[in-house]
């Protein structure tokens, strides 16, 4: 992990463009409005806090996001077939397009009170800062253009995605990469850490795994097989597996249901498993480990009882794949230097899974940038905002953005575009 400037080396070419867009009156008068509006985005953050967004069903804040981004002006603002909302700021030349999103799901299940509270100078509400922060900037910087009428050289798709936290498994990015193949980058802005920069994706695999049995009464029918002794045979096993540290690589079983009674043989039991690394390699490698404990589990429930009738069912339910980008890339870079240039000292932070996991493992540049403030408790009901100098996480994100798709008139853009662009 890089955590100071001397540690890290920026290359003559982004520094020459740093230098033209710090440089800049337009620019300097777009992060000047980012300081004013920060009450705005604010206020943006908690009314999208309120709007319930569970898993699977984030179409109400969908709805309120499209309707956000098309009274901003954005083109050909679409809700997707996944329910993923975004919308284009059309560049003035040809240039890169880049897709600058945040998650519009929380882990909050229907129900969940989310009205938003302030005590001293924190706001605690579930889900106010992931991803509320997220889409809240996204307004902010939208709202910074069309005021001081920035011209960019590429594209910028802006919009909010569904699925990114737990079993959502990134099926609104999924979607959109599949439906857009023109995208040369993409930032996700997800958590609020200023000087984070995260380039890196961890990827999981997750399963849930039910064993299947002919059930009976403990007492008259023993002897058969039992679902839930076959499952506690696979977790001591998988409970044994050594994994190595780096990369980093992880298991874990989350969740066990099964059984009828407690003087009853189990006919059914199943455990949610989690599978994480750094290394899709080494990702493939645990997974037939773990496959392996599951099905000698299985063999061996029945050859105690002399039997046949144990099987174990395996269902997919989580796939993240891992991602890895050289920290000199242009877009790390560019990150990098808007940081600096706001005065603060930059950290490559380790892996992490996000939205920009799936970009990443299709080799698209992509990067998971905070959008300023400071937060705790995050994915629990004591979730809190700190808004002091908040404003610093949309000022990096618009630099990075500039950077990246040039300014017409100012500088060209860092990030490479092959791609033939519609």
């Amino acid at each position: 992990m890089f955590s100071t400037q001397k540690m890290y080396q920026i290359s003559p070419e982004v520094k020459a463009v740093y230098t033209q867009l710090m440089s800049c009156h337009l620019v300097q008068n777009t992060l000047s409005f980012l300081v004013t509006d920060e009450k705005a985005t604010i206020s943006d953050q908690k009314n999208i806090t309120e709007i319930p967004s569970p898993p699977f069903q984030e179409k109400a804040r969908a709805d309120y996001y499209l309707k956000r981004l098309t009274d901003l002006g954005l083109k050909n603002v679409t809700n997707d077939s996944e329910g993923n909302i975004f919308g284009l700021y059309k560049g003035s030349r040809t240039g890169p397009k880049l897709f600058v999103s945040a998650h519009l799901d929380t882990v909050f299940p229907a129900g969940t009170k989310t009205s938003v509270k302030k005590k001293e100078d924190r706001l605690y509400a579930p889900g106010i800062a992931d991803d509320s922060r997220g889409l809240a900037v996204i307004l902010s910087i939208i709202r910074s253009l069309n005021t001081t009428g920035i011209n960019t050289v590429g594209d910028i798709i802006f919009g909010g995605t569904v699925g990114e936290e737990g079993l959502g498994n990134l099926r609104g990015v999924k979607n959109f990469f599949h439906n857009h193949q023109d995208i040369d980058g993409f930032i996700s802005i997800d958590g609020t850490r200023l000087n984070m920069i995260t380039y890196l994706a961890t990827g999981s695999r997750r399963y849930e795994i039910t064993y299947h049995g002919p059930g009976g009464h403990s007492f008259n029918a023993f002897g058969l097989p039992s679902a839930t002794h076959a499952l506690g045979r696979a977790i001591a096993k998988i409970a044994n597996l050594d994994t190595p540290k780096q990369p980093k690589t992880t298991f874990t079983v989350g969740t066990i249901t099964g059984g009828t009674s407690v003087n009853s043989i189990a006919a059914a039991a199943s455990m949610l498993i989690d599978m994480r690394s750094n290394s899709n390699e080494e990702l493939r490698k645990l997974e037939k480990n773990i496959f392996a404990c599951i099905n000698e589990a299985s063999s061996e429930e029945n050859a105690r009882w002399n039997s046949n009738e144990i099987t174990v069912n395996l269902k997919l339910v989580g796939d993240r794949p891992a991602g890895q980008q050289c920290p000199n890339s242009k877009i790390v870079q560019a990150a990098y230097a808007a940081t600096v240039a706001l005065g603060k000292d930059p950290e490559l932070s380790p892996a992490s899974s996000t939205d920009a996991n799936y970009p990443m493992s299709l080799g698209i540049p992509s990067l998971r940038l905070g959008g300023g403030g400071l937060d705790g408790q995050n994915h629990s009901l004591d979730e809190w905002f700190d808004p002091t100098n908040s404003y610093l996480g949309p000022q990096k994100i618009l630099l990075t953005i500039l950077a990246l798709v040039g300014v017409v008139e100012n500088t060209q853009p860092l990030l490479p575009f092959l791609k033939n662009h519609s």
